[in-house]
């Protein structure tokens, strides 16, 4: 496990004596701290980290990373400027085992980086990369489960995918892993190739190219160039594997970015992996077969939705690629373990509602209306606004509103931009009367209420900041 003679020869290049204390997890919010770990003092627009040090201690962090010290109640170690190695060691045996430990730096975002850059040299394992503009959550769930019928895996907890969140899960292996399945996201170009630097992956995996944060990186050229990062930072083959989406255009271009091998998954058989004879079943998961190198499996798996076919044909891509058999492949797609983004609940009425609301761009609701598309009852479309989409904005709300009118009984928006998606669907011949327009997400649970009833089906979806998440909750739990 990773130690505090880790943190420091991470940080000044010499390993003192005296300094074999565990080092039990990394964390920036201070009520996650357990015993033993250490606590990323940040300092931030609205929040700095240096405000909750000692609430960090009092839930049991034993060190703190910090850019500032306001007091003396703990111990404090000068890492800012080389330290000789005596004396640092002399200044450890100092401190009394049980005193908390501030280690002073010039910049504690910085010094995580490095210390995760250094920490990841220093396991031996393979590292899976995944990037997209929709699904990395949920194929990096599935790719995890799938390895993890054999290896001893580490994912990203949540969504902690950025530069500060991918650090800390990699402070989290321990000489025992074998797999790490790390989610990569990006907001601006050279983000990618940076977390590559820091996680080292030997496999990369691209889901599909959207418009998401169109907004912040530019344009769809600026996303292609900002994803194709991670499989410009893999070794060269045998060793680097590229596993791309054969069906979507931009993504088969980025065979010309790498220097590793190109696994490519799809629904053609120009594929090395693919996938046919698709059969949605509702809620009870799809039906379909694969095929690889002139074999053919008929698959059944408890996963919502035609689209989740792309999802199971990159966890089997990583698999294979990774020694696993068919059956143990098998045996991980039909996990209970995983934990996906769309959850199935029912409203106090009885309604079943599909809440999708993690987030929010046109890929993924096309993907979640085709789902509502599969279902039986009324079906009711609530679609808040998708944001960070730049000059892509009016033309992805207009695709979802005519979408929608193809497939919503019932459309509900939510937001100034979901005019557009409304007003898209009256032009795809929509009926007025089958349209509401509502401001937020208060409004549209007072609207929703008590109108529901036992044979409506309802899609909520819309960007995180819509809190259209409080929508399911409201009509889950009114009694």
């Amino acid at each position: 496990m990773l130690t505090l003679g880790n943190v420091i020869e991470a940080l000044q290049g010499i390993h003192p004596d005296h300094s074999d204390r565990v080092i039990t997890s990394a964390v920036v919010d201070s009520r996650l701290a357990i015993p033993g770990a250490l606590f990323v003092a940040l300092p931030g627009e609205r929040v700095d980290g240096h405000d909750f040090i000692e609430d960090a201690f009092k839930h049991g962090a034993r060190f703190a990373l910090v850019q500032r010290i306001a007091d003396n109640t703990s111990a404090v170690l000068d890492l800012r400027t080389p330290i000789d190695r005596t004396e640092l060691s002399n200044e450890i045996a100092e401190i009394d085992p049980h005193t908390p430990i501030k280690l002073y730096v010039e910049d504690s975002l910085e010094a995580l980086q490095q210390i995760a850059r250094f920490w990841r040299r220093k396991i031996d394992l393979r590292v899976i990369g995944i990037t997209g503009s929709v699904g990395k959550s949920t194929t990096k769930e599935v790719v995890a489960e799938v390895l993890s019928q054999r290896y001893r895996t580490l994912k990203n907890p949540g969504n902690l995918n950025n530069e500060i969140g991918l650090p800390l899960t990699i402070l989290g292996l321990g000489k025992g892993h074998e797999r790490a399945v790390l989610e990569m996201g990006f907001y601006v170009p050279g983000e990618i190739q940076f977390l590559c630097d820091i996680a080292q992956p030997h496999v990369g995996v691209m889901t599909l190219i959207g418009t998401v944060h169109a907004e912040r990186a530019g344009s769809q050229e600026a996303i292609v160039r900002g994803k194709a990062e991670l499989f410009e930072a893999l070794p060269p083959a045998p060793e680097g594997v590229a596993i791309l989406n054969n069906d979507d255009p931009l993504v088969r271009e980025m065979r010309d970015k790498t220097r590793a091998r190109v696994f490519f998954y799809g629904l053609t058989p120009q594929s090395d992996l693919w996938a046919d004879s698709i059969e949605s079943l509702g809620l009870d998961g799809i039906n379909f077969r694969l095929h690889y190198h002139g074999e053919t499996l008929h698959m059944r798996v408890p996963m919502i939705g035609r689209h989740s076919v792309h999802t199971v044909l990159r966890a089997a891509a990583v698999g294979l690629i990774e020694g696993l058999t068919w059956q143990e492949i098998v045996n991980g797609l039909r996990s209970e373990n995983i934990q996906l983004r769309l959850v199935v609940v029912k409203s106090h009425c009885g309604a079943l509602l599909l809440d999708d609301t993690y987030n929010a761009s046109p890929e993924s609701t096309l993907a979640a209306l085709n789902l509502l598309d599969e279902m039986d009852g009324n079906k009711v479309a609530v679609l808040g606004d998708m944001l960070e989409l730049g000059p892509y904005e009016r033309q992805g709300h207009e695709i979802v509103g005519r979408r929608a009118a193809e497939v919503a009984d019932e459309l509900v928006t939510v937001g100034e931009l979901g005019l557009l998606i409304s007003a898209a669907a009256r032009q795809a011949g929509m009926q007025e009367e089958l349209i509401t327009e509502l401001e937020n997400s208060q409004v549209a649970i007072e609207f929703l209420e008590p109108r529901l009833c036992e044979d409506d089906v309802v899609l909520i979806k819309g960007s995180h900041g819509m809190r259209m998440d409080h929508i399911v909750t409201a009509l889950e739990t009114h009694r």
